[in-house]
């Protein structure tokens, strides 16, 4: 939940996790943490509420024994698909296929609900399950994308692996993830990307993103059919995010062991050719995809969520979004894992 705090310096927007810190009321004393505040962050610049100290949230009597963000002060308990004590442990304990059950995977959380823009304006009725790794934030309760998504039906669910948690399903790690949203959501597609909040250096490998890369290692290895969806950038200051992102050359050229689909948008003029140039260095090990990007345009306008990548909307980073959509209008003539033969 979203409330204003005042401190000496002034009001300030703040967060807070009920069910880890209790629920602030008006005129609550709270004790914050004021870290992304002070460093002045985009995304996730909010003061954290660590506590509501004269109303705590009771202790978790559970069920579940899975802990997450593991010793630290706000740790949480929850219940894992992939534990004894879930109703879905017999199905997950020896499942070791997602049936060939495309799995886009994309850098950003911001590719989202423009991927699903793709999908959807090909072949509405998918059940997409998104499955969320934890190289951004921790909590998906974070995301007003999936909140809003998964009210417009167009996520099945959410799944939240490794460190991360608040998902629809919990799991252990990306591999029963993956597993989880096949056979407990029904899932016909996943998407997998990091939580908000993505961490990067401008070193090649100090980059939360990497993970990109063992995500179509899992894909690969459960028996899917990954999608690689390139970052793309025409509005990015940055040198090293123009055109394809050296996150995508790296994760997908180096980190992924496994073959993928990559999809590379025929973006118009010379941008477009640099693109596809780009791309051509993921061909050593990956199968190129050019998918035509006429009509994304409209589809991507009517997003049932807010469009944004690094403060950046539809228009001030347009390659970016008809770059995950096409990753989308890819997987949409795939077939899904519920479709006969599939």
């Amino acid at each position: 939940m979203e409330l204003d705090v005042s401190l000496a310096e002034g009001e300030f927007r703040a967060l807070a996790y009920p069910s880890l810190v209790g629920r602030p009321e008006p005129g609550d004393i709270v004790l914050l943490n004021t870290t992304a505040l002070a460093m002045g962050l985009g995304t996730g610049g909010y003061a954290m509420v660590v506590a509501v100290p004269d109303r705590l949230p009771e202790d978790p009597s559970g069920p579940g024994h899975l802990v997450k963000a593991r010793y630290t002060p706000l740790q949480a308990t929850v219940l894992g698909a992939d534990e004894q004590d879930s109703p879905h442990h017999e199905v997950l304990r020896d499942a070791d296929s997602i049936d060939g059950m495309p799995v886009v995977v994309a850098d950003l959380h911001s590719a989202l609900p423009a991927i699903l823009c793709g999908l959807y304006s090909s072949r509405p009725g998918l059940r997409v399950a998104y499955v969320m790794l934890d190289g951004g934030a921790l909590p998906a309760w974070f995301s007003m994308s999936c909140a809003q998504l998964r009210s417009h039906d167009w996520l099945c669910g959410v799944v939240t692996v490794g460190q991360s948690f608040g998902g629809d399903v919990e799991a252990v790690t990306l591999h029963t993830g993956l597993l989880a949203a096949r056979h407990v959501l029904n899932a016909d597609v996943a998407v997998v990307t990091q939580g908000p909040g993505n961490l990067g250096t401008g070193t090649r490998w100090g980059f939360s993103g990497v993970s990109a890369g063992e995500a179509v290692n899992a894909a690969s290895v459960l028996s899917g059919r990954p999608v690689a969806a390139l970052r793309v950038s025409e509005g990015d200051k940055r040198e090293r995010h123009v055109g394809v992102s050296h996150h995508s050359l790296t994760a997908y050229g180096r980190v992924a062991l496994a073959p993928a689909q990559v999809v590379v948008p025929d973006l118009p003029g010379p941008f477009g050719a640099k693109v596809r140039e780009q791309a051509e260095a993921l061909a050593v090990r990956h199968e190129l995809v050019h998918v035509p990007v006429d009509g994304l345009y409209e589809a991507l306008r009517e997003s049932p969520v807010r469009l944004s990548t690094m403060g950046r909307g539809l228009d001030e980073d347009l390659a970016y979004f008809l770059t995950s959509a096409a990753a989308g209008r890819h997987t949409a003539s795939l077939p899904a894992s519920s479709d006969p033969g599939a």
